[in-house]
């Protein structure tokens, strides 16, 4: 984990000079995902993701609130936002870093029909537009799948501190190979009580590229109290840079239902241009199941979330069990 954090520390450093210049918000945030949360150790195995967000325009109160632009890394991708948000926006920066293994991590050769080995590391920039009851994102990531991700050193150290299996199957992970992958999403705020304790969000994203593409949808349900700021935070969860977020002493409860169509992803189907590990078959649509809660609190705020990416009857249990994990959150403003 050494190298993610000290790769975060200069991005943030470099991020943060800028934000100064221009007067923004900005807040922070750590996200790990782990299958262990579950009882689970194979599949999606880990992810650590560490972001810095710049946002502004947000508060209807402060009509001189600077709003931040978009970077170049999501210029290509603006022709496709809607010219009618003015209700702010937000600019996410996040470096992050997952790993996906076989069902059996104490076999120095695995199954070759399984899940490879494989680990990723990367940078994403997310750029979400506010207006009304309609938020829009686009992002760009980029980065290295393989040895360069440092996988195994990362899942064979935490495993040694929590005293689990050593995983012996690394020599066959994927082999180096950069990767991208763009995106394009919305969610709309359906309904809300005048209370505004109570919502009904909708939400449609795609994405394409080498590391990943896919279309998905979802319904979420939340109930707590103040939830009209936080829904554009929902837009942060395909991306895996963050969880749904609670803002300005908010609390909520969330239930999402979500479908989902995958063309490729470079974590079963192996490297793109050489020849490596992959899995034979594997089912490409999903229904999920995510429940989880949030709460802020002054300038931090916490979302802990266990989430079952698959739901399908005709799937097999096996595969099921491996889409299964937990993820928890931790933000602050800075």
């Amino acid at each position: 984990m050494k190298p993610l954090y000290s790769v975060g520390v200069a991005l943030f450093a470099a991020l943060s000079c800028t934000v100064h210049a221009d007067d923004y918000n900005y807040s922070i945030s750590g996200t790990l995902d782990n299958d262990s949360f579950v009882g689970e150790d194979t599949g999606y195995t880990n992810g650590v993701s560490l972001a810095l967000y710049e946002y502004g325009g947000l508060n209807p109160n402060n009509p001189d609130e600077a709003t931040p632009e978009e970077t170049f890394w999501v210029t290509p991708l603006m022709w496709s936002m809607p010219r009618s948000n003015h209700g702010g926006a937000i600019n996410a920066y996040s470096i992050g870093q997952s790993m996906f293994t076989p069902d059996d991590i104490t076999v120095e050769n695995p199954d070759p029909d399984d899940v490879p080995y494989s680990a990723a590391l990367t940078f994403t920039n997310t750029y979400i537009t506010v207006g009304g009851n309609q938020a829009d994102a686009v992002h760009t990531t980029v980065g290295i799948v393989g040895p360069a991700a440092l996988g195994e050193q990362s899942q064979k150290t935490v495993h040694k501190i929590m005293g689990a299996d050593d995983p012996k199957g690394w020599d066959y992970q994927l082999h180096n190979e950069p990767v991208f992958q763009v995106g394009r999403g919305r969610v709309w705020r359906q309904w809300a009580t005048n209370a505004d304790d109570f919502d009904v969000l909708t939400t449609a994203y795609a994405s394409a590229g080498t590391l990943r593409s896919s279309v998905n949808s979802s319904v979420m349900v939340r109930y707590g109290r103040d939830l009209e700021n936080s829904y554009p935070s929902l837009l942060l969860m395909s991306t895996r840079t963050s969880n749904p977020i609670a803002v300005e002493k908010e609390w909520y409860v969330y239930a999402e239902l979500k479908g989902e169509y995958v063309f490729n992803q470079i974590f079963t189907d192996g490297n793109t241009f050489r020849n490596s590990r992959s899995m034979s078959d594997y089912e490409r649509d999903f229904v999920g199941l995510n429940l989880g809660a949030s709460y802020s609190w002054g300038g931090g705020s916490i979302t802990f979330a266990i989430n079952h990416s698959d739901l399908m009857p005709h799937h097999s249990e096996q595969y099921q069990n491996r889409t299964q994990y937990g993820t928890l959150t931790l933000a602050f403003d800075i």
